[in-house]
Order: structure tokens, then sequence, then C-alpha cells
């Protein structure tokens, strides 16, 4: 138990949990703005194309009694199926898919490498003098090394390692 809440205390100051509840709250006011731009933007000319037709209204009664609305059904006690209430949460889910592809397609252009990916594959590292050479050189134009007895895939694939040297203080 001590250990659960030392996780979760690392996981609150990390800021996760901050992150996290930030995005919830704002996703909660996105799909406010989305359930008013649905109801009260697009279903008006909608419902108008189709003859004065509310989505909300559709649905089916199961009861013997008949009603006119879902409200004096629900008024009644009467059970139904809302398959218009339905297809205006599918309208909901597909207008928010379509608003979050966009926001992260604009997100991963902004991300986007700025140099050509190719680039590194033609470039390598001159041993001598670290220098950034086209990979098919035979001399450092640098340093001027003859780099001919070198592979030519040499400093391409190449990691820095950071050393670790342990300096002992007595």
């Amino acid at each position: 138990m001590f250990r659960l809440i030392m996780e979760f205390k690392q996981f609150a100051k990390h800021g996760s949990m901050v992150d996290m509840s930030i995005g919830m709250v704002i996703g909660a006011a996105f799909g406010k703005i989305i359930y008013s731009l649905v109801n009260d933007i697009l279903m008006p000319p909608i419902g108008l194309l189709l003859g004065d037709m509310k989505f909300s209204n559709l649905f089916i009664n199961l009861s013997d009694q008949h009603f006119n609305t879902v409200a004096e059904a629900e008024k009644a006690g009467a059970p139904t199926i809302n398959y218009g209430l339905f297809l205006n949460t599918l309208i909901h889910f597909f207008i928010i898919m379509v608003v979050i592809f966009l926001v992260v397609r604009q997100v991963n252009r902004l991300r986007a490498p700025k140099e050509d990916p190719l680039k590194s594959m033609t470039r390598k590292e001159c041993p001598h003098c670290f220098s950034n050479i086209p990979y098919r050189a035979k001399r450092c134009p640098f340093c001027t090394s003859d780099l001919s007895g070198i592979p030519e895939n040499y400093g391409m694939e190449r990691k820095r390692k950071k050393s670790k040297v342990k300096i002992n203080v007595s």
C-alpha cells in the first residue's frame, strides 16, 4: 500500500496528473461546443431539408398508446427506442472525430522534421575532425585527411556515447 502511495506521489509530481486533468476539462468544454454546434446549427437545416423533422423526436413506441413526441412518452412512462437521439449522438461523434483529425493533422505538421530524412543517409562523419562530409568522399575537405582506407558507411550509424568516467574525490 505504501509503495502505491509513493508511486502516486511521483506521478503527481511529474505533472502527468495535472496535464491529464487539464486535458479532461478542455475535452469536456470541447464536447459542449460540439454538442451546441450539432444541435443548434447543423440539425435545424438538416431537419428543414427533411421536411421539418426533428431527429430528437424520432422514436419507436413499444406500448399500445400513441405519443407524438419522446417527451410525451417519457412523461407517461412508456417504453421507447429513441433512434433519433442515437442519430444525433452519431452525428456528434462524427463531427468530433473530424475536428480531432484536423487538429492532430495540424499538430503533426508543426512537429514534422525540418531536415530531409534522407540527408543523413548521404553524409557521414570524418573520423579525424568529425565534420559532416559526403559519404563517398575519399578525402575530408575540412582537415584533408585521407579516407580511402575507411569504409564508406563509417560514421553514418555512429552514436556518440557519454563517457562514464568516475572521479574519486577524497
